[in-house]
């Protein structure tokens, strides 16, 4: 079984048990940057964590115009209980402030600009891309970089080579959806920890012991 036709049926029991992939992080609607705020908060942290302080950081602001008047340590106090939450607090401020400088107070839609934005990875920037701006991207997160691992889809020994490789396996236009797709799974179905193979939607039929 090639790693092309091993992702077509995962892709088929994916749609099955995820037809709707609603983005999990919350934030204000048609709002780019409290969306880019909630990806970046969510970096080596849970969705959950994150839903519990976004509410109040984004009823202080939630346009860069409106969060940089605001120091880092206001921030920090209202994502205290987010990791890594000074770091964090200190390229929000000033990712505002460069928002407003440089690019009128909008969030850039290009993964160069993003990138050179305080606290975007490629990752980061690949989930604004993909789901803010419609643009087919694979934001590969260590989840997803053990899960394709796993499945036998990658023998990638970092995310950049994983991406590559997902990237070949499945269609270019399916990307958006799977990225989330593959991170309920993992959650529901997949886990790092206490994982039976054999019980697995996925594992227990393109499982890494089915050769490629």
């Amino acid at each position: 079984m090639t790693r092309k036709e091993k992702a077509q049926g995962i892709m088929k029991i994916l749609d099955r048990i995820y037809p709707e992939t609603p983005i999990p992080l919350k934030h204000k609607q048609n709002n780019h940057f409290t969306f880019l705020v909630a990806v970046l908060l969510s970096a080596r942290a849970t969705d959950v964590s994150v839903n519990k302080v976004t509410p109040e950081l984004f009823r202080l602001a939630d346009t860069p115009e409106k969060m940089m008047k605001h120091s880092a340590e206001e921030i920090r106090k209202i994502i205290k209980t987010v990791g890594l939450s000074p770091t964090k607090a200190k390229n929000i401020r000033a990712l505002s402030e460069i928002l407003v400088k440089k690019f009128a107070g909008k969030v850039p839609n290009s993964f160069e600009d993003l990138e050179s934005l305080p606290g975007v990875g490629h990752k980061t920037a690949s989930v604004i891309m993909a789901q803010a701006f419609n643009v087919p991207a694979f934001p590969v997160d260590t989840h997803i970089h053990r899960l394709a691992k796993r499945w036998g889809l990658s023998n990638g020994k970092n995310v950049k080579q994983t991406e590559a490789d997902l990237k070949k396996c499945f269609p270019k236009d399916q990307w958006r959806k799977l990225h989330l797709q593959i991170i309920f799974f993992g959650r529901q179905y997949c886990r790092a920890r206490g994982h039976d193979g054999k019980k697995c939607p996925i594992c227990s039929k393109y499982g890494r012991r089915n050769k490629l």
